[in-house]
């Protein structure tokens, strides 16, 4: 256990204090508007999102979509369906194995996907545009300690 002055052991439980009353509402609040932007303008769900950008990221199974969804292969393969009706990916089979089938966007999957970080980083943007340059210098010094504080303490 880290040995931590009274103090900063006060200011420590105010920054966290601080994370779970910021981080959750501004997340719901972005993958609202997301979920809004996919719906209206795409007529997709927020869950079949999440598989293009997972597929994307290179989880290109049901069984790797269903491991980081934390759901089952049946819903997945299910969404997956749904996703390849609309053009959005396709199923490619291994030469070397063609029981291994791995998932991967489409042309148009790839394009909707652009289009939906588009319209969320426009939004973001009027949402963050009255904060001053020194604000904007702040938020991104904080994300970039939180990121190396928390990647370390994965590793």
């Amino acid at each position: 256990m880290v040995n931590i002055d009274m103090t900063s052991d006060r200011i420590l439980h105010q920054a966290i204090d601080r994370f779970w009353e910021t981080f959750p509402s501004v997340w719901d609040t972005i993958r609202g508007n997301i979920r809004t932007i996919a719906a209206e303008n795409f007529e997709i769900t927020v869950e079949q999102f999440h598989i293009l950008r997972h597929i994307r990221k290179g989880r290109g199974s049901v069984s790797e979509l269903a491991i980081v969804k934390q759901i089952s292969r049946s819903a997945i393969s299910q969404a997956v369906d749904v996703l390849v009706d609309k053009g959005l990916i396709v199923r490619q089979t291994k030469a070397e194995d063609r029981r291994y089938v791995t998932l991967e966007l489409t042309k148009n999957g790839n394009d909707l996907l652009n289009a939906i970080f588009e319209k969320n980083r426009i939004w973001m943007i009027e949402k963050m545009a009255s904060m001053s340059q020194e604000e904007l210098n702040n938020v991104i010094q904080s994300m970039e300690l939180l990121k190396k504080t928390f990647d370390q303490a994965s590793a």
